[in-house]
């Protein structure tokens, strides 16, 4: 009686599962040219900039929980973190003429502004690629 109800039980996870994976695999397909896309611009810029700094992105980015080395500031914080930023530090964010890292996350901070022009950038490109 229990193994045999166990058993449907796993026969229908087993099921959903299979769903999911092909569910995952049509998004990872769809996906695909945009990421190749992608990593050709990345591989493109690092090109052009300074070693070190192309070390310490990625350094961060490794070092973070979900990857993102370059964040926002939303709401007086950095994006993914609780502490506020000063007011002084954020008008130096906005002038955009140093780069900025958050003392607690080690993230590279940039205004809302720049983050939403970006945004845009990207969107028009995958819209080329579609």
């Amino acid at each position: 009686m229990v193994i045999t109800e166990t058993k449907e039980r796993l026969k229908e996870r087993e099921n959903h599962l299979k769903h999911k994976k092909s569910e995952l695999d049509a998004i990872l397909a769809e996906t695909k040219k945009e990421e190749e896309a992608l990593k050709g611009k990345s591989e493109e810029y690092q090109n052009q900039i300074e070693e070190r700094l192309v070390a310490a992105y990625n350094r961060i980015r490794k070092n973070v929980k979900n990857g993102l080395a370059v964040v926002p500031i939303e709401r007086g914080a950095a994006g993914g973190s609780f502490f506020t930023i000063p007011p002084q530090v954020q008008v130096e964010i906005a002038a955009r003429k140093k780069v900025i890292t958050d003392e607690h996350s080690g993230r590279i901070l940039v205004d809302a502004q720049l983050a939403e022009e970006q945004k845009a950038k990207m969107t028009k490109l995958f819209s080329k690629l579609s």
